[in-house]
């Protein structure tokens, strides 16, 4: 089998491109390093092309015959204020690769969808609620999500990531997770900065069950969206705890005032379908994945 992974030097991407390899398939990583960095992938014995996603008439050709996309390269910084930007990288780009699939009968597509999606809607989300972006960021992963649906010839299947964090986010410095900023401070002996009063939760999702998400949804998802979530709810406070564990501290949290009016208290997503379609459900709660990640403990998966 022959996947070729967007955005193969990001975040997900290159935890993807490790773990197809892994598992015996030929890997083709597409990314054109405006936010990836080649050291998510040193060591890794895949191809590359460096190229924009935008550019499909140059990149097609190089990567020849494949089996699955697993679509990953996006803008995903919320504060990007050019919305045709936003819009002709995670939209447009996103379109013409669906064409592209087609007319080279590529098996099935999964792309990343995002929970921003839901935007401030009550909790559990559920994905028949009716979208309600709060930037234009969650409002291009709701246009996807239409461009997939009408997509003719090709079988699209989009994940809404929930709260990912793990190994390989480091490069994305300020918009890595909550869990690898506050890690940071803690093992600069300082006390972990969070909102009054750390009760703020997340479904956290740890990213080797996002990877695994993604090669379930293409093995058995039919075309649709689909939560990726664990369904669990995880307050900062719990995080800290974690995080103590991990790096060996003591350090309580340090509680200030949320300036922001729009912030979220809560996001937790409803795994069932996902379940249900294919068999997804994460095994890493986010205290094991901490564990595992930060604490560089290789432990066994469970809940």
């Amino acid at each position: 089998m022959r996947a070729l992974v967007t955005g193969g030097a990001g975040f997900v991407g290159s935890n993807l491109c490790w773990e197809l390899a892994a598992r015996g398939w030929e890997v083709v990583a597409l990314d054109d390093f405006s936010t990836g960095t080649f050291k998510n992938l040193q060591g890794f014995r895949g191809d590359f092309v460096a190229a924009d996603v935008c550019d499909t008439d140059y990149w097609a050709p190089r990567v020849g015959k494949i089996d699955a996309v697993f679509h990953q390269a996006a803008i995903t910084d919320t504060t990007v204020a050019d919305q045709k930007l936003m819009m002709r990288v995670n939209v447009e780009a996103f379109r013409d690769l669906l064409a592209w699939a087609a007319k080279a009968k590529v098996k099935k597509v999964v792309y990343a969808s995002s929970a921003a999606t839901y935007g401030d809607l009550p909790v559990p989300h559920r994905e028949d609620a009716e979208p309600k972006p709060l930037n234009v960021y969650g409002f291009s992963k709701s246009v996807m999500e239409t461009v997939a649906a009408e997509a003719k010839g090709v079988k699209a299947v989009g994940l809404r990531y929930f709260n990912v964090f793990g190994p390989r986010e480091a490069h994305k410095t300020k918009y890595a997770s909550m869990i690898w900023q506050l890690s940071l401070q803690m093992r600069d002996g300082r006390r972990p900065r969070v909102f009054e009063f750390g009760e703020q939760y997340r479904d956290h999702i740890y990213v080797k069950d996002v990877v695994d998400a993604n090669l379930k949804a293409f093995e058995k998802g039919a075309p649709g969206v689909y939560n990726c979530c664990t369904g669990r709810k995880t307050d900062f406070n719990a995080i800290i705890a974690a995080l103590n564990q991990a790096l060996g501290t003591n350090l309580s949290p340090e509680y200030f005032k949320n300036p922001y009016s729009f912030y979220q208290n809560e996001t937790l997503g409803d795994p069932a379908k996902a379940r249900k379609a294919f068999g997804f459900e994460a095994r890493w709660t986010a205290e094991r994945g901490i564990q595992d990640y930060i604490g560089g403990r290789k432990i066994a998966v469970g809940v």
